[in-house]
Order: structure tokens, then C-alpha cells, then sequence
């Protein structure tokens, strides 16, 4: 409840005719008080009456002029910013978000949301806003992955950042890989010791099965098989080269598991882990020409009419990544009919032209397509 010193502060001022300080009081009342919400409605007040306007709105107002109109809207983002801040500060992250949203700052919100540690009441609201409103993906899929474990951060993976940018897919990739390998290689290290009772030497999953080629023959796994699948398939977004390197070492101990757990992928990865260990190495520049053999063998075989063009795009998207941006080029002219609705997976012609500088090359590939659009935006470039 409001102190009766507020209502004598705003008769006073009232009765000077001082509504915008009457208003000022009231704000920093409500700041005091935490009661952010009225804030809010105080500094509606305070811009409606900087800007000539009845300090509410009691009707329907004819429509403003556009100076005025965006005058009134600028003020309701920075009075967005400032209440939604307050919110979040205060740890309540579904009603600062609220505010927060209309700003589009999600810089803003990641940092106020930096001092809210995570409790069993907020991690929910938490991995609402950090996750999935891609606030800060990095901080989000973390926590998921500390409170939630393997399993549910996957499922968090499929349904909020498989239709996200493949930038904030590769922030949550990173770190399922490192930690789904972390896993890994302690099960595997304490497995070979107590078989062996000595702590074995390597550093890798890679070293510690070479010398013990058996070891998962008879259907040995150190780590639930389905949750390596699905971190596997994560990281072909991946071009940060140790995360790669995890990912290629978690792909050599999936290839060696008994066959009933080497599940198969989706083309051109129906083969999951040899198709992946040939992924794998040519985006770090190891056996580059044998993982483009791989792949276009693939977009051969795999039939366009039922699979779509998920193949061709794979390929040209490997090609781009290895650096071989005029025969991505190449790929894309012979490999992708005109009118095909690609899949998202590959740059585009317009993406592969900047990375080559080749823009020729897209122009004589529009004009044989009939895109005329797509050509002028070539030759322009």
C-alpha cells in the first residue's frame, strides 16, 4: 500500500501545476517499493505528458502524427528496457522477460540474467528464456545439460535449437560433445582398470581401443548408445576443430560397437559412423578428397525424388566448408534442378558466390535458370 507521504508529494505538485514532477515521484515511489508493473504504467504517464498528451488514455485516441507516434514508441521500448532489467535483476525472469521481449536486447537480458543463480523454482524459466528465447545459449544449454543430464539436453537439442541458426546450434553442439566424450572416456577408462587393474595409458577413445580391438565385440558399451547417435548427428554443424576432433573420436568408438548399436542414420549418414568418421575428417582437413568421393557417391545414389535433395546439399555444403567454394559452385549448377526446394543444409548461390568472389559463376548459372532476379543481384555484386 502506498505511504500517504506519496499522495501529499502528488497533491503538492499537482496543485503547482507540476504534473511531469507529481509523475516523477510517482515512478521512483514504485521503484522503491519494487512494484514495477505500476512502474511501468507511471513512465507511460511520464511520456504521454512530455509529449502533449493527456498523462492516460481514458478513450480512444484518433491516431497520433508519425513524429509524435514514434516518439511514443521509442519511450515504451527504453521503459520496456528499464522495468524488464529491474525484473530480471530481481530474479523474476518470466515478467522481465515480458518487458525485455519488445526490446529485442538480448545482450541486455543475458547479462541481467547473469547473477540469477539457478534454483529447482527458476531452472524451468531459466531454460525458457536462455534456451529457448535464444537469450544466451551457451549459459542455457549448459544448465540443461548440469540439471537435466544427457538425455533430456538431446531432447532440449531436437526441440528448441534444431530449427535455431546453425550459430546457436554450434554453441549447444560444442558443448554436448565435450561433455557426452567427457562421460565416455571416464566409463571407458574405469572399465579397461578394473579389467585390467591398472589405470590404462591414451588420451583418447581412439588410443584406449586400438590395443584392446575386442573390447566391444561382445556388446560392451560405455555410454547409452542411442545419446552418441544423436551427439554424432549434433555435430556435423560443427567447424571449431577440437570439438571436431571430439566428435571424430566419439565416431571411431561408435564404428567398433557391436552392429545391433550402430543404428542407422538418415541419407547421406545412413551409415552413421563411417559416413560420419569421413565427415569428420575432411572438415579437419584430413582425407579431404575421400570424404568428397564419400558424398558424391552419395548424391549419385541417393534418389532426389524420395529423399529431396538432402545429398546434393550435404555435398555442397562439405565442399564450402573444406574451402572448395568454385566447386561447391560446380556442384550446385549440375547437382540441383532449377525450382528444387532445397532443404536449408547447404550456402546458398548467393552465400558461395561471396565465398569464392565468384559471381560470374552465378550469373552464367541464373541465366541458364531463367532467374532473372537472382542474376541482377549476381551482376550488381
Amino acid at each position: 500500500m502506498a505511504l500517504p507521504n506519496i499522495y501529499e508529494a502528488l497533491e503538492t505538485h499537482a496543485t503547482a501545476g507540476a504534473r511531469q514532477q507529481a509523475v516523477n515521484a510517482l515512478i521512483e515511489h514504485f521503484e522503491q517499493a519494487e512494484q514495477y508493473h505500476e512502474m511501468f504504467e507511471a513512465l507511460k504517464m511520464s511520456m504521454r505528458l512530455e509529449l502533449g498528451l493527456p498523462a492516460a488514455q481514458a478513450e480512444f485516441e484518433e491516431k497520433l502524427d508519425e513524429d509524435r507516434e514514434l516518439q511514443l514508441e521509442q519511450g515504451l521500448l527504453k521503459a520496456c528496457r528499464r522495468v524488464g532489467e529491474l525484473f530480471l535483476k530481481q530474479g523474476k525472469i518470466r515478467e522481465g522477460w515480458m518487458y525485455m521481449r519488445p526490446v529485442g536486447d538480448r545482450a541486455i537480458a543475458a547479462q541481467s540474467l547473469a547473477t540469477v543463480e539457478p534454483n529447482d523454482e527458476n531452472v524451468d524459466d531459466l531454460l525458457e528464456v536462455l534456451v529457448h528465447e535464444g537469450v544466451d545459449i551457451r549459459r542455457g544449454y549448459a544448465l540443461a545439460l548440469a540439471r537435466m543430464g544427457t538425455c533430456n539436453s538431446i531432447t532440449l537439442f531436437e526441440s528448441a535449437l534444431a530449427p535455431r541458426p546453425r550459430a546457436d546450434q554450434q554453441v549447444a553442439a560444442d558443448l554436448l560433445v565435450r561433455h557426452v566424450h567427457g562421460e565416455l572416456l571416464e566409463n571407458l577408462r574405469r572399465d579397461i582398470e578394473r579389467r585390467e587393474g591398472l589405470a590404462p595409458e591414451g588420451e583418447t577413445l581412439e588410443q584406449l581401443l586400438s590395443s584392446r580391438p575386442d573390447l566391444l565385440r561382445d556388446g560392451t558399451y560405455h555410454l547409452d548408445t542411442s545419446h552418441l547417435a544423436s551427439t554424432v548427428r549434433f555435430a556435423r554443424v560443427l567447424d571449431e576443430p577440437s570439438a571436431l576432433r571430439l566428435a571424430l573420436d566419439i565416431s571411431l568408438y561408435g564404428r567398433q560397437l557391436h552392429p545391433q548399436f550402430q543404428y542407422p542414420g538418415e541419407e547421406p549418414f545412413l551409415d552413421l559412423y563411417p559416413a560420419s568418421i569421413a565427415f569428420f575428417r575432411a572438415l579437419l582437413g584430413e582425407q579431404i578428397d575421400a570424404g568428397v568421393r564419400y558424398f558424391t557417391h552419395k548424391s549419385d545414389s541417393v534418389s532426389q525424388q524420395d529423399f529431396g535433395s538432402v545429398a546434393v546439399e550435404v555435398l555442397i555444403d562439405l565442399l564450402s566448408r573444406c574451402g572448395r567454394n568454385d566447386e561447391a559452385l560446380t556442384v550446385y549448377a549440375k547437382r540441383l534442378p532449377p525450382g528444387t526446394r532445397t532443404m536449408g543444409i547447404a550456402p546458398t548461390l548467393l552465400q558461395l558466390s561471396q565465398r569464392s568472389g565468384n559471381y560470374q559463376k552465378m550469373c552464367e548459372i541464373c541465366k541458364t535458370r531463367d532467374d532473372l532476379l537472382s542474376y541482377a543481384a549476381g551482376l550488381l555484386m
